[in-house]
């Protein structure tokens, strides 16, 4: 400890208070220099090695599908993918699951994420540098490092709120669409239509209305006419939702596909308590309406009311006692 105050001592005494920063943000620098030249060197593809052995496959063939698998990549950030990546599986997979749920579906979306998250760190730290550097006028190393670190910390976990706030709305459009959608499930059930009509039918219909219901909707029957399992394809879209409701319509249908029995009879069922919930939720607004106005009314109708009855009072108290 006495050696790092001695330096401290020392930057002080030659560089001033800002000292210590300033050799901070050159150390900063300088990292940032070296890893640069890390960062851009081009990782060897493995596929390179078995094309330029001539075996198995011809060498210009393979140069075509290797050009044909870059071009199909198409972001600027895939040389940077170990580095804007989690290299846990669990983890990428999360991260990916939270991108998909605020809309984000390409597959550079959570090295873009990351990405964000860099830029705007660095830029906020470069921004609260120059702040301390022209309108702070001394003071204490906590407080010039703190003007330093704050807007770098928001710079990086602006991302953050970003997604979750993302997350948030189109979960709310998904939860209110829903009703709706089960009606016009119901009667396109109940018409003859099968399931996959049925959604095809119902995607189309809500578009303009609810247009996030729509594509999750539209990417369900994708999905299954691609060939996947139409189980699988609900329950990802009830991950993906992450809503109760969505969820409990997901198991409906797989339940009723599973034992054999209508479709038609459990939508029905759950198209009215769906619409219950709704008007349950409406009820719930309604009440919490009064409380939440209590304070507003509080703080800008008490206030002049009392300088409307008292001043008169208090002026006359006034004149009173001069």
């Amino acid at each position: 400890m006495e050696l790092i105050q001695r330096i401290l001592d020392f930057i002080v005494t030659a560089m001033g208070p800002n000292g210590p920063l300033i050799v901070a943000g050159v150390l900063g620098l300088f990292l940032v220099l070296v890893m640069i030249p890390l960062l851009l060197k081009p990782v060897k593809d493995p596929f390179d090695r078995i094309a330029g052995s001539g075996s198995f496959v011809d060498s210009a063939a393979m140069r075509n599908e290797t050009g044909l698998r870059q071009e199909q990549a198409g972001s600027s950030l895939d040389r940077f993918a170990q580095f804007l990546e989690p290299q846990d599986q669990k983890e990428f997979t999360d991260r990916r699951l939270k991108m998909i749920q605020a809309g984000y579906r390409t597959t550079g979306a959570v090295r873009t994420f990351h990405f964000a998250q860099l830029v705007l760190g660095i830029g906020g730290l470069l921004a609260g540098t120059l702040f301390v550097f022209l309108f702070s006028q001394g003071g204490s190393i906590t407080t010039l490092a703190a003007k330093i670190l704050v807007p770098g910390g928001i710079g990086y976990y602006l991302p953050h709120y970003w997604i979750e706030r993302r997350r948030q709305i189109r979960q709310q459009e998904l939860q209110d669409g829903f009703p709706d959608a089960l009606d016009l499930m119901l009667i396109c059930v109940e018409s003859g239509q099968t399931l996959d009509h049925t959604l095809m039918r119902v995607a189309n219909e809500i578009e303009k209305s609810y247009p996030t219901l729509s594509e999750e909707l539209t990417i369900i029957t994708n999905e299954v006419r691609a060939g996947k399992d139409r189980p699988q394809v609900l329950r990802d879209f009830a991950e993906r939702a992450s809503i109760a409701d969505i969820k409990a319509f997901v198991t409906v249908l797989i339940q009723s596909a599973k034992f054999g029995t209508t479709i038609g009879d459990a939508l029905r069922v759950f198209s009215s308590e769906m619409r219950d919930k709704r008007v349950m939720r409406a009820e719930e607004k309604a009440n919490t309406l009064p409380t939440k106005m209590t304070l507003v009314t509080m703080l800008f109708t008490v206030p002049p009311l009392l300088v409307i009855l008292v001043g008169p009072s208090v002026y006359d108290i006034y004149l009173f006692f001069q």
